[in-house]
């Protein structure tokens, strides 16, 4: 448990990651995986990124609350997050029960599914609990976040960074005093009158010692911290969600304050930010995650793999996970996951491979059909494959109608203009999509 000294006193911390989402915006990788779940930069999924930012902030009292597709989710975590005497923690998956009165629970928002576990949350001895999404990217020190929360007494303690105008309906707004300390909320606002009210003076980006251009607004990451009592409080309140429901509520019943974070962010919401989020790890413009940090790593499940074996390809700007086997002519500016098989002559340009998190066995080429692997000769282009995929030989997915949306064959679907084939889809020889 991390702790914070305060006027003599330490002050315990504890973290709930909220991982319960649908994420119907993500479909179809939601199809067959929570959100959370969802494999990210060829190795680690999406939840080992709060989880990994909250240890090396030192809080180990971890709870985590899913609900949709958990059971993988929950299997991730058992096999990544191991304490024991020497790196002491606790990590505790919290889903939804059906209770000895029959009563079940369903989590209908992300303050709902907190309400709906106080009886376990609340039986550590915590002061402080930092409220973190599963699905946002970001490398974030939240012990500068507690000093600042510790220091401005606020009951709430709200992460906020500074958006550009077209980023403004999708996030929540604050307006902050000259202290810092929130004065009003919106969450999501899609009137013009509303979105003016929240636009920040040149003076508040000069005082924060922040560049202005662009940015104009001041977004919730969705991000916080609570003292417990004030928690448990507003939770006491009506309404599912925070932002929709109780951090507008919260104004009213104690100091908010905001933290300003200057850093990367990135709300992993729809198939094409996913898309950019892994593509920004081989740009070469070092602005997405940074994972080479070896003070600060990103913990993921230990994997016992070899390197991979590259016969004869071009790579350039693109990550190759452990444990796969490239034949590949050409990769250009790609993520290809763990355990991935691609044979001969086949391209790949600007596409997220997820891998596979097993080999099948059966090497024969008789035996291939359904096995995990990219055939000879393929290509593809501004494509996502999911996990556990079959692509036969002499393969061409390219979207060649330039599709911005499209449901079809052989588990392949468009969004945003970008392919993605579905997790256990085997793509018969010669196919052209």
């Amino acid at each position: 448990m991390n702790r914070i000294q305060k006027n003599n006193r330490l002050l315990n911390i504890a973290s709930i990651v909220l991982a319960g989402g649908k994420g119907t915006r993500l479909f179809p990788l939601t199809l067959h995986h929570s959100k959370p779940a969802i494999a990210y930069g060829g190795r680690y999924r999406l939840i080992d990124i709060p989880i990994s930012n909250s240890l090396n902030s030192n809080i180990r009292q971890i709870f985590v609350i899913g609900q949709y597709l958990s059971a993988e989710l929950g299997h991730h975590l058992a096999q990544t997050y191991q304490f024991d005497h020497f790196f002491p923690g606790m990590l505790d998956f919290l889903t939804p029960e059906e209770y000895p009165s029959g009563q079940k629970t369903w989590f209908e928002g992300t303050a709902d599914a907190i309400r709906k576990n106080l009886d376990k949350i609340t039986k550590l001895p915590v002061d402080y609990y930092l409220i973190l999404s599963g699905d946002q990217l970001y490398n974030i020190n939240f012990q500068k976040m507690f000093e600042f929360a510790i220091d401005k007494e606020a009951d709430l303690t709200i992460a906020t960074l500074p958006i550009a105008e077209k980023e403004a309906k999708r996030m929540g707004l604050l307006c902050t005093d000259d202290h810092s300390i929130v004065t009003d909320f919106y969450e999501k606002p899609q009137e013009e009158q509303i979105l003016q009210k929240f636009c920040l003076p040149p003076s508040f980006f000069s005082r924060m010692h922040l560049p202005h251009a662009e940015k104009k607004y001041l977004g919730s990451m969705g991000i916080y911290i609570f003292k417990k009592e004030a928690l448990l409080s507003l939770l006491q309140e009506q309404g599912e969600d925070f932002g929709k429901h109780l951090i507008p509520k919260q104004l009213t019943k104690g100091k908010t304050a905001a933290f300003v974070y200057d850093g990367y962010w990135e709300d992993i919401g729809t198939i094409s930010s996913f898309y950019e989020a892994n593509l920004a790890l081989v740009d070469g413009k070092n602005i997405g995650l940074q994972m080479q940090d070896e003070k600060n790593p990103i913990y993921s499940r230990v994997n016992y793999l070899p390197g991979s074996l590259i016969k004869g390809t071009i790579v350039n700007r693109s990550i190759l996970c452990e444990g796969s086997i490239i034949e590949a002519e050409e990769i250009q500016e790609s993520v290809i996951g763990l355990r991935t098989k691609i044979g001969t002559g086949t391209k790949i340009y600007r596409s997220i491979i997820l891998g596979n998190t097993h080999y099948l066995p059966g090497d024969n080429e008789e035996e291939s059909h359904g096995k995990f692997r990219i055939g000879q000769n393929c290509l593809l282009k501004n494509v996502i494959i999911d996990e556990h995929v079959h692509i036969g030989n002499n393969v061409r997915i390219t979207n060649k109608n330039n599709l911005s949306s499209h449901d079809g064959e052989h588990g392949i679907f468009v969004r945003d203009g970008i392919t993605i084939v579905t997790s256990g889809s085997s793509i018969p020889d010669g196919y052209v999509f």
